[in-house]
């Protein structure tokens, strides 16, 4: 990102770069204690690993494929609710668990997506609250822009970390998701700033680097695992003159 004496304000994708969603097999073991299930260590990751790769898990990675009947809900999964349960949990059946055990995975499933919601799924990186309480400090304001569709201010306030955030834009309130400039607008508007005058920090090179086409400046990280990424926000500081 390029410094500049002119920033003012400063946006944040959530997941992958404030936050990380928990590993797949504690992500699958946290539901599976939950409905007193007990399997064996390798088996439990094993099935983890399917999901996983079935792209089953919000916040996970990414589906190694969508079959066509579930592109239309992705596409559009973080404009609502509704969409983002039903692509989620079709993704998580392309595993084919159920086929192959007797574990109740109809219900799983839907678990599986209640329990990525929880503040206990999500970890911040290590810098994050010192980068957001230096950025506070200063009185440098700060908005969360995220395509979603649920209401993550939970995690945040869990976390501890509500206190530094001025302004929560998400997709699926605005009906608008990354890249379209206009849910940076909407943001920027609610920090009361310039497009100009704000930087967007954010982990995929696409969605949120659609703030640029307002003039934003942008910075990338790599969403890595919490234990790999000690200090990936902390150049952020140097933009504003708080390295």
């Amino acid at each position: 990102m390029t410094t500049g004496l002119g920033l003012q304000g400063c946006m944040f994708d959530f997941s992958g770069t404030l936050l990380r969603s928990e590993p797949p097999e504690s992500w699958l073991r946290a539901v599976l204690a939950k409905a007193a299930i007990a399997l064996p260590e390798e088996r439990s990751a094993a099935y983890a690993q399917r999901l996983s790769r079935a792209g089953g898990q919000p916040g996970g990675a990414s589906p190694e494929s969508v079959p066509p009947a579930l592109e239309p809900l992705w596409r559009e999964r973080d404009l609502s609710a509704e969409h983002h349960r039903a692509a989620y949990t079709g993704l998580a059946r392309e595993a084919g668990l159920e086929r192959e055990t007797d574990l109740p995975w109809e219900d799983l499933y839907d678990a599986l997506y209640d329990r990525h919601m929880e503040p206990a799924a999500w970890a911040p990186y290590p810098d994050t609250a010192e980068v957001l309480g230096e950025l506070h400090q200063r009185g440098i304001p700060v908005a969360v822009v995220s395509n979603i569709a649920w209401d993550l201010r939970p995690v945040f306030r869990e976390h501890g970390l509500d206190r530094f955030v001025d302004v929560f834009v998400l997709s699926y309130e605005h009906g608008v998701q990354k890249p379209d400039p206009r849910l940076f607008r909407i943001a920027c508007e609610g920090l009361g700033l310039a497009p100009e005058t704000v930087a967007m920090v954010g982990d995929d090179r696409h969605a949120d680097a659609g703030a640029a086409a307002l003039g934003c400046a942008v910075h990338f990280v790599d969403p890595l695992p919490v234990d790999r990424r000690p200090d990936g926000l902390r150049p952020v500081l140097g933009a504003f003159g708080a390295a």
